[in-house]
């Protein structure tokens, strides 16, 4: 058991020292609001899909697609269960407060933080059904999550729910899947390359968003507690009960709780910023919890890795 807490925890350590480092450059200056700005424009519309794609590069197997679609039903009861959760807690707050909690309380980093980690611990096959967890999670940011930052109709875009980049590229890999098409060398190795930055490259802009805010400014306020306690605690432990009483064990399961253990998701602060929230809030709920993460996920993942 201390052997599946002590592979989990360097992982996270790794990704902690990349966020150390992301950290260290924002200080000095040499990385700013402009370049991150920039930065996570490519990893939106390149990187990430780059990932997607490259996790579906191999031959069609129904043990993949029934795991695949396991994974898929995970993210889904995950979802709901905080959906659930931030409906009832955040009902009587003000509007967009509220708005900001129950977004960060529901959705989790699950691209930027739990990706990495999973190519880190399980490899093709971890980031093949997390790509499972992140379609559903694009589904439900585009489209509820949307829906909820832009105060009900006002600025929603039904077109996004299918014509964002992580959509597109999930279609894409599940043609290659399905008809078992092994794209050649030439495109894949750049597609490879630019993949592998979906690890160091999130965490340096991670890191950035934590010089905003000094030790007294991070904890926040009680609502901001019950925050991580629904996303970082409760959330993925329900759902790994569900998940294990249902009968689902492996590497699903655990590709399925590393996601759902990730911190708040960084779109938090982009929706607050496009749709008037509160940005301060939604930056300060988003860099404390991938801090309280490190020490959240480490034992989470760790228990599950070990009874999965």
């Amino acid at each position: 058991m201390i052997e599946s807490f002590t592979i989990v925890g360097t992982q996270v350590l790794v990704l902690f020292i990349l966020i150390a480092i992301g950290f260290g450059l924002g200080k000095a200056g040499i990385i700013n609001q402009t370049s991150v700005k920039s930065i996570n424009d490519i990893m939106i519309y390149v990187v990430n899909p780059c990932v997607i794609v490259g996790a579906f590069q191999r031959k069609f197997e129904a043990v993949l697609l029934r795991g695949f679609l396991q994974a898929a039903v995970g993210a889904v009861i995950g979802h709901v269960l905080c959906l659930v959760l931030a409906l009832i807690v955040f009902k009587n707050r003000e509007d967009g407060r509220r708005r900001v909690l129950k977004f960060a309380a529901i959705f989790s980093n699950c691209g930027f933080m739990g990706i990495p980690l999973l190519n880190a611990l399980l490899g093709p096959d971890g980031v093949f059904y997390g790509a499972a967890y992140l379609a559903v999670f694009n589904i439900l940011i585009w489209s509820y999550g949307q829906y909820t930052m832009a105060k009900g109709a006002e600025g929603f875009s039904t077109k996004k729910i299918f014509l964002n980049p992580s959509i597109i590229s999930l279609c894409i890999g599940l043609i290659f899947f399905f008809t078992s098409t092994l794209l050649p060398d030439i495109i894949m190795i750049p597609v490879n390359y630019l993949a592998a930055l979906n690890t160091p490259v999130p965490m340096l802009i991670i890191g950035f968003t934590l010089t905003k805010f000094g030790p007294k400014d991070l904890l926040g306020g009680a609502d901001e507690i019950i925050v991580y306690v629904i996303r970082l605690v409760v959330g993925p432990l329900v759902l790994l009960g569900i998940l294990y009483g249902m009968g689902l064990r492996g590497v699903v399961l655990t590709a399925v709780i590393v996601c759902a253990s990730a911190p708040v998701a960084a779109l938090t602060t982009m929706f607050a910023i496009k749709y008037d929230c509160d940005e301060e809030l939604s930056a300060r709920i988003v860099s404390t919890s991938t801090l309280l993460s490190i020490i959240t996920m480490t034992l989470i993942v760790g228990l599950t890795n070990y009874i999965a």
